[in-house]
């Protein structure tokens, strides 16, 4: 877990307006590297105290700063800490003017537009150790042992992170990538499915009627 960074980022907040209940937020920045996502994904963020200046090493920008780059609505109790500031009754008069979730296509807006191999950072961070060796804030990958395809609904970069540590080559595909391709290629599917089953029946109904092997998980 990374914190607010973790939220904003993931995918499964496509749509959505968090409230935070911690009362800072913002104390460690933004960074490049924990994202969960390239980009925000919340419609809206509603906050009690931002932290104005960051303190981490890892830091890059502050949250307001990459809330004002990425065009995100904020609501916080210190001026001008978010890209918009605003009374709680133009808050609540922009959630109500939202799109609604009901009948929305949040699988079709964060899917991956084109496959591609994942061989971003991943390798697992930890803390140097003279005693046991360590001598970098990372620890090696396993040579890649299996090849398998994830189908992204969503997915998190960190469940990308994790198979590779794990010795898994991962090609993200399309969620609209049919059956039909992925059986043709020789790979075993790994989905990333949202919680709202019925969105994505036009990927699960191909998969219930073949009757070779496949594994995935899904979001609850």
């Amino acid at each position: 877990m990374t914190g607010y960074q973790e939220v904003i980022t993931d995918p499964s907040y496509r749509g959505q307006i968090v409230a935070m209940t911690y009362p800072e937020i913002g104390n460690y920045g933004i960074n490049e590297l924990d994202g969960e996502s390239a980009s925000p994904h919340v419609r809206g963020f509603v906050i009690g105290q931002l932290c104005p200046q960051p303190s981490n090493w890892r830091a890059t920008k502050s949250l307001a700063d990459y809330f004002q780059e990425h065009g995100v609505l904020g609501r916080g109790a210190m001026r001008s800490c978010l890209t918009t500031e605003m009374s709680a009754e133009e808050a609540v008069a922009h959630a109500q003017a939202s799109a609604p979730m009901e009948g929305s296509d949040f699988v079709k807006e964060v899917s991956t537009p084109e496959s591609f191999l994942w061989t971003a950072e991943s390798r697992e961070w930890t803390i140097p150790n003279a005693c046991t060796g360590q001598e970098t804030n990372y620890l090696e990958l396993p040579p890649v042992r299996h090849r398998i395809v994830a189908f992204d609904f969503g997915i998190k970069y960190n469940i990308l992170r994790r198979l590779r540590q794990a010795g898994f080559e991962v090609e993200l595909l399309n969620a609209r990538t049919s059956a039909a391709e992925v059986l043709c290629s020789g790979l075993h599917p790994r989905g990333n499915a949202p919680t709202h089953r019925q969105e994505t029946d036009f990927w699960h109904l191909p998969w219930q009627s073949n009757p070779r092997p496949r594994f995935w998980w899904e979001n609850i």
